[in-house]
Parts: structure tokens; sequence; C-alpha cells
């Protein structure tokens, strides 16, 4: 395990990390199921298929393990790139008032892109950029307890991250209105 840490600025390794798991996170939907990002692409006059989708999946896969095996400049230039393109899309649909649902990155969920998902995919964006510029800011200590530290650090950079893309979209005030209209109709 201390091989996936060598060479990483000790503090954006957390980041790093957690960026690189979310991608891999986000990827296996989307083999699964293309459809939602496809309707999501579509939405915003972007042309995608199914085939297009799982390429992208598969590479999101790829770019995970290079970013985990081997932390370098390439693998996180790699995930800074997604990352920046994860924002421009994310940007481009709030502009646009596209993708009213989900994208499926994170599973059936009804979770529509938000400006709290901008920022998050953007500073995960930076972090992996930094990297990339930078990769030997600080080296992480070969010491046991800091690399423990390190993952329970990437760990809750990852689902805090995931809450942001998938339940901080139900708590908006339009996501409740929408919950308590389908309630009524329901009864």
């Amino acid at each position: 395990m201390a091989n996936i840490l060598k060479g990483m600025p000790g503090i954006l390794a957390a980041p790093f990390i957690a960026a690189a798991i979310l991608l891999a996170i986000s990827a296996a939907p989307k083999l699964m199921d293309p459809m939602p990002l496809v309707r999501a692409l579509h939405s915003v006059n972007i042309p995608a298929n199914r085939t297009l989708v799982r390429l992208f999946a598969t590479v999101q896969f790829g770019i995970f393990a290079a970013a985990i095996i081997a932390p370098s400049r390439w693998p996180a230039a790699a995930l800074c790139c997604i990352y920046v393109g994860f924002s421009a899309f994310v940007w481009i649909a709030l502009r646009q008032g596209g993708v009213m649902q989900s994208c499926g990155c994170f599973g059936k969920a009804d979770t529509p892109p938000t400006r709290s998902h901008l920022l998050v995919t953007l500073g995960l964006a930076a972090a992996a950029g930094a990297v990339a510029v930078q990769p030997s800011l600080a080296a992480v200590a070969r010491d046991p307890v800091v690399i423990a530290v390190t993952w329970v650090g990437a760990a809750l950079v990852a689902f805090l991250a995931w809450q942001v893309f998938s339940a901080l979209p139900a708590t908006t005030p339009a996501a409740i209105r929408s919950i308590h209209t389908h309630a009524n109709r329901s009864t």
C-alpha cells in the first residue's frame, strides 16, 4: 500500500484518491445501464449512444487504476481532465436547464446536477490538476499510521462528495415540493 502513495503530495493525497475512487464508482452504473447518461447528454444537445457511454466508463476504470496503482503526472492529468469534463457538463446542464433527472453515475436515484455538484467536481479537478503539475510537493510518509489516515481521509472525502452528488439534490426546495406534489396525487 505504501507504493500507492509514494510521491503524492501529502495534503492532496486524500482528495486525489477520493477523486479516483469516485470515478470508478460512477463508471460501474454506466456499464450496466448507459441510458441515463445517454439521455442526460442528449438533454443538453451532446450526442451519445450506449456504446460510447460504455467505452467512456471503461476509460474511467482505466484512469482510476492508473491513478491508484501509479500516481504520477499522467494519471493525475487524466483524472483532472475527466473532472474538468464532468464540470463542463454540469455547468452546461445548469445553464441550459437540461438534465432534469439523474445521469445515472451513481445508480438509479433521481439526482439532477446542482451548483454544489459543480463545485465538488471542480474541486476534485483542482486536486488532480495540482498533483499533475507538481507531483512532488510533499511525499506522504511511509508510516503505516499516516497511510491509514490518508485512506480514511480519502474515504471520507469520497463519501461526502457522493452525498453532494446523490443525496443533497433531494433536499432542495424544488425536490421537496416535487415529493409533496407526488404524495398528494397518490392520495
